[in-house]
């Protein structure tokens, strides 16, 4: 069909579902237009951005008649933030479109015709949720300002007053370390003219701990006295930990070394009745009371009766491993992140935790090694990044022939894709999918799976 619209035309169109990754799905005399910022049963005024063979992309700049589910989004920032995009979404209507496209990946995309879809598991918080915040510095005429991208603009750093994805407590150590820049004169840096020298505030919080970790990120050079940022930051009771990272490339990154400025190198959460250590760098799910329910799940699926050999694949910092190990012979987890391996080794001490052991390594190459010293696993557990599992690494863990596989994923897609394979080429069969929502108010959504490998026998026929 050949494209009705041209990019600036402005259309009306009534808005019917939403696609995968939050858009809004219209059609103009059957022609595909995903539309930003509208919501299922709007009616808009959208103005065309990209015409592509099949569809177009447009935004909504006016909402002409408002849906049944459109709700007011309490942020003063709405609309104009990258985050949070679905506030104005009833609730309920988010987590039956996340259900929804869990259930279409696996059907559209996985081959599945009926997938064992649980019910979705909504969020204990649906505001102030985060344990991790990372802001940018922007310059302003009131001096350095902290705040988080604007919507659509990674070039543009939008100055916020409050989140409310985190809690008065963080909201706080942002607007100190905004204070204390102003106060110390000190300039932001600007990504176009690679001038200027504060670049990012990173605040981690132990919800269950009421402990902080904050880092400052600059460009290169010391710029600041040490002392008194502390001096700042120490007047809020929680704050454990002040690290400082230097970045002097371009690209805006956090995952960086730190020099620890004052206090313990490393601040604590609790998790299942479990500690753990987190450095600035070490990966943990960012929605505590969310990852609490997440290994919950996943440790049910584990079936674990206290005689099985697990594999914990992408392990981070040993949190679904260690959960699982009470129950299990042994854990071995493998994980790329050296400091996140660290802690994992720390997190067993920590709680006591003999029969888990964690090993630096790419999972790709790693198993066939770690299948030689432990023996074949009775379950895997693979947690894996956004983009799914590696041809490789999903090779290689298939081979394993784990009679259980525990897979969770944040991504539907590439879930669907891996499921798929691992039902075609290996036997593997999903036995039951939960998605688990993490993060109320964005499309994202998380997924707890059990894959289960059918006899040999079984697959000849």
């Amino acid at each position: 069909m050949a494209a009705p619209v041209r990019p600036g035309d402005e259309i009306e169109l009534h808005v019917d579902s939403l696609a995968y990754g939050g858009n809004g799905v219209a059609r103009l005399n059957g022609f595909v237009v995903f539309v930003r910022r509208a919501l299922p049963g709007d009616t808009v005024r959208a103005q065309v951005t990209k015409v592509k063979r099949g569809f177009a992309e447009a935004t909504a700049v006016d909402v002409l008649v408002p849906g049944a589910d459109r709700v007011v989004a309490p942020c003063p920032h709405f609309g104009v933030c990258g985050g949070c995009r679905f506030q104005d979404y009833a609730y309920e209507r988010q987590l039956e479109a996340k259900a929804a496209q869990v259930r279409d990946a696996l059907t559209r995309l996985g081959g599945i015709t009926d997938p064992p879809l649980e019910p979705i598991v909504p969020a204990r918080s649906q505001y102030g949720y985060r344990n991790k915040l990372e802001y940018s510095f922007t310059q302003t005429d009131d001096g350095p300002s902290l705040g988080f991208h604007r919507a659509g603009r990674w070039d543009e750093v939008l100055p916020i007053s409050t989140c409310l994805l985190t809690t008065d407590v963080g909201n706080a150590v942002r607007e100190a370390v905004q204070a204390w820049a102003r106060e110390e004169k000190l300039e932001a840096y600007d990504q176009a003219t690679q001038t200027g020298y504060l670049r990012h505030l990173v605040v981690r919080e132990g919800r269950n701990t009421g402990q902080m970790l904050v880092q400052l990120v600059t460009a290169k050079g010391r710029r600041f006295e040490e002392d008194y940022l502390v001096e700042v930051l120490r007047r809020i009771p929680e704050v454990r930990s002040v690290h400082w990272a230097v970045n002097d490339s371009p690209a805006e990154v956090t995952n960086l070394p730190t020099t620890l400025l004052w206090g313990e190198d490393a601040i604590e959460e609790e998790i299942l009745g479990l500690r753990f250590r987190v450095r600035p760098n070490a990966f943990l799910q960012t929605n505590t009371e969310m990852a609490e329910v997440l290994y919950g799940l996943a440790r049910d699926a584990a079936q674990l009766t206290g005689e099985e050999t697990v594999y914990d694949l992408y392990c981070g910092t040993g949190t679904i491993g260690l959960a699982l190990a009470a129950n299990a012979l042994t854990v071995w987890g493998v994980e790329i992140s050296e400091e996140s391996v660290a802690c994992a080794i720390e997190n067993a001490e920590l709680n006591g935790i003999a029969n888990a052991a964690f090993f630096a390594g790419n999972v790709s190459l790693a198993l066939e090694e770690l299948r030689d010293r432990s023996g074949p696993p009775d379950v895997v557990v693979v947690d894996p990044p956004r983009a799914g599992l590696a041809g490789k690494a999903l090779r290689r863990m298939a081979r394993l022939e784990a009679p259980r596989i525990v897979y969770v994923s944040c991504n539907p897609t590439t879930l669907a894709s891996d499921v798929k394979a691992l039902k075609e080429d290996f036997g593997y069969e999903l036995i039951r999918c939960t998605p688990v929502d993490m993060f109320p108010h964005t499309p994202h959504i998380e997924t707890v799976n059990l894959l289960e490998r059918a006899p040999v026998e079984a697959q000849a026929v």
